[in-house]
């Protein structure tokens, strides 16, 4: 594949450095020159549009701030190019359904990195559980993000440009994982706050959801710790208690050995799954099957978060 990259920053690098291990990698673009010396063996651009014309790469990764997602997401699809982007899947419903409908009438295949799903702890709990009823789900992320951070790019904080704080950004990744347990709720109820960084952002820095469907959960979420915690998820079958952490699954109080099958790139955070996901997503293009995060299923940790948004402390709908 000639697979192109859109977004030198911060999880960039991850991507182009799986992609070069595959033999991938064949231009990059970032608006920030600076980002884009370190790729001078390749052809680098500062207008992705231009890059998509001139190089028409087989495939695309969108490492962009939030509210660029959509409209790379469908000029790309529209160009029957395969995209993988970084989460979040958009930052509003009327994004969800332009990117549904433009995944729709495409040709080439697209997926979200929601790569926590390919981490060896969480492959195991999921083939576990097969079979079995899950009474209830929790999720809980504490992480410290001060303003410092916030300030190191004019996107974040905003609402507009990043959809929201903790949320929409540090915590999908275990909403995610908690939905892809549950299934998608009928509704939620939920309080978002600013607790630690009112002079700083915009957004929330914490939350609590509670949602309700065939399967119940509670999320809790924070950047307002004064350190960085290891996330974490707690499943109720019947008559078995279920903590996952990273790297971690202990079964009503025994411990389970598992194999990681990659290994961790980038922030320690980020957790092993690029890798894996990023070869399954090629690999779905080669076998002619459609990878199995798209736009749906990307949509759903979207939907809760923006209801959370709107409630308030009101039961919302999930529309």
């Amino acid at each position: 594949m000639r697979t192109a990259l859109i977004g030198a920053g911060v999880i960039g690098p991850v991507h182009a450095a799986i992609l070069q291990k595959r033999g991938d990698l064949c231009a990059v673009c970032d608006i920030n020159e600076e980002k884009l010396s370190r790729f001078s063996s390749l052809p680098v651009y500062t207008d992705y549009i231009r890059m998509l014309e001139e190089v028409k790469p087989d495939a695309v990764h969108i490492c962009t701030p939030h509210y660029l997602h959509a409209e790379m997401i469908c000029e790309a699809l529209s160009r029957g190019i395969h995209t993988l982007c970084e989460k979040p899947l958009c930052i509003s419903l009327d994004e969800i359904e332009k990117i549904k409908r433009a995944e729709r009438i495409s040709k080439a295949n697209f997926g979200v990195c929601l790569q926590n799903r390919y981490n060896g702890e969480n492959l195991y709990i999921k083939e576990y559980l097969k079979g079995k009823k899950i009474v209830s789900v929790t999720g809980a992320v504490a992480w410290h993000r001060d303003a410092a951070y916030y300030a190191s790019a004019p996107w974040r904080g905003k609402w507009g440009t990043e959809g929201g704080g903790v949320l929409i950004n540090q915590a999908l990744h275990t909403l995610d994982l908690v939905l892809w347990l549950t299934g998608a709720p009928d509704s939620v109820t939920a309080s978002v706050s600013n607790l630690t960084l009112q002079n700083a952002i915009e957004v929330e820095d914490s939350a609590v959801i509670i949602g309700k469907g065939d399967t119940g959960f509670v999320f809790f979420a924070t950047n307002g710790s004064p350190a960085d915690m290891p996330v974490e998820l707690t499943v109720k079958t019947a008559d078995e208690i279920i903590k996952v952490t990273p790297g971690s699954v202990v079964i009503n109080g025994e411990a389970i050995r598992f194999k990681e099958k990659y290994e961790a790139l980038g922030k320690k955070c980020y957790g092993s799954g690029h890798e894996a996901l990023i070869n399954d997503f090629y690999s779905c293009i080669e076998e002619g099957r459609r990878f199995p995060i798209g736009a749906e299923e990307a949509s759903r940790s979207v939907k809760v978060i923006l209801a959370a948004y709107e409630s308030g402390g009101k039961e919302i709908f999930i529309r």
